[in-house]
C-alpha cells in the first residue's frame, strides 16, 4: 500500500487498531488526539487520507475537517458512533468524502481507505465533457454547472453524477452503485447511497428530474433533451 495516514481520534485504543491494521497494508501512520492537533499535522505534513473521529474534545471532527478544507484536498474519511442521516450529510457539507459508524471492521475501514485514495488518484488526462441543455458536466476538470454558473459539490456527489450520467438510461442497481462508485464491498444498509443522491438532487435542482429512482432497484439517470459534447 505504501501510503501516509492520519488517525485522528481522541480514544488511543482506536488510533492503535486502526495503525496496526493499516501496518499490515504498509501504510504509515501519525497519530492526532484532536482536532487542533489535526489541523496542525495536515498543515506540516502530506498524507494520502485522513481517519478523522467526530467527538472529540478541544476541537470536534467536523470543524477540524472543515478547517482543513481550506488548504488542502486531502480526502477525508469520518468516524462517529451514531449514524443518523443528519450526521452523514452534514460530514459531507464539510467535505468528507466517507462516513464510517462505530464499531466497525477494521478490514473493511482500509479497503474503504485504498478505495478512496485509488479513486482520487484514477484522473483521466483525456478532456471529456457532456451538455444536456443547460446542464454543463466537465468529468475531466471534475466541474459542474447550470447556465453558467458553477456549483458547489461534495466530492461524492460529483463521483455519483459522473457515474450515473456515463451510465445514463441504464438501470443502476443499489449494489452496482455502491461496488463502482464507493469501490469496495459494502455491508450494511442503503443509506448512505440514498443520503447522497438526495444531496446530489439538491444540487442540481430542477435537473433533478433527470434522476429516476427505481423502486426496489436502485436509480436511472435519464434525460429527453439534446447533448452536445
Amino acid at each position: 500500500m505504501g501510503r501516509k495516514l492520519l488517525v485522528v481520534d481522541d480514544e488511543a485504543k482506536i488510533r492503535e487498531i486502526i495503525k496496526k491494521y493499516a501496518a499490515l497494508d504498509g501504510a504509515e501512520v501519525t497519530e492526532a488526539a484532536d482536532g487542533i492537533a489535526a489541523i496542525d499535522a495536515a498543515k506540516n505534513g502530506k498524507f494520502d487520507l485522513i481517519i478523522m473521529d467526530i467527538m472529540m474534545p478541544e476541537l470536534d471532527g467536523f470543524s477540524a475537517a472543515r478547517e482543513i478544507r481550506k488548504f488542502s484536498d486531502t480526502p477525508i474519511l469520518m468516524l462517529s458512533a451514531r449514524g443518523e442521516e443528519y450526521d452523514r450529510i452534514h460530514g459531507f457539507e464539510v467535505g468528507a468524502d466517507d462516513y464510517v459508524v462505530k464499531p466497525f471492521s477494521p478490514k473493511e475501514l482500509m479497503m474503504r481507505v485504498e478505495a478512496i485514495i485509488k479513486r482520487t488518484e484514477g484522473k483521466t488526462s483525456e478532456h471529456d465533457s457532456l451538455t444536456i441543455g443547460g446542464l454543463v458536466i466537465d468529468f475531466t476538470a471534475r466541474t459542474v454547472s447550470i447556465d453558467g454558473v458553477k456549483l458547489t459539490m461534495f466530492p461524492k456527489e460529483y463521483d455519483l453524477l459522473f457515474y450515473m450520467v456515463k451510465n445514463r438510461g441504464v438501470a443502476l442497481t443499489r449494489e452496482r452503485l455502491i461496488q463502482d462508485v464507493w469501490g469496495y464491498d459494502f455491508y450494511g444498509d442503503d443509506r448512505t447511497l440514498d443520503t447522497h443522491v438526495k444531496l446530489l438532487r439538491k444540487s442540481i435542482g430542477e435537473y433533478s428530474r433527470y434522476i429516476t429512482t427505481l423502486r426496489g432497484v436502485g436509480y436511472r439517470f435519464e434525460n429527453d433533451e439534446p447533448e452536445n459534447k
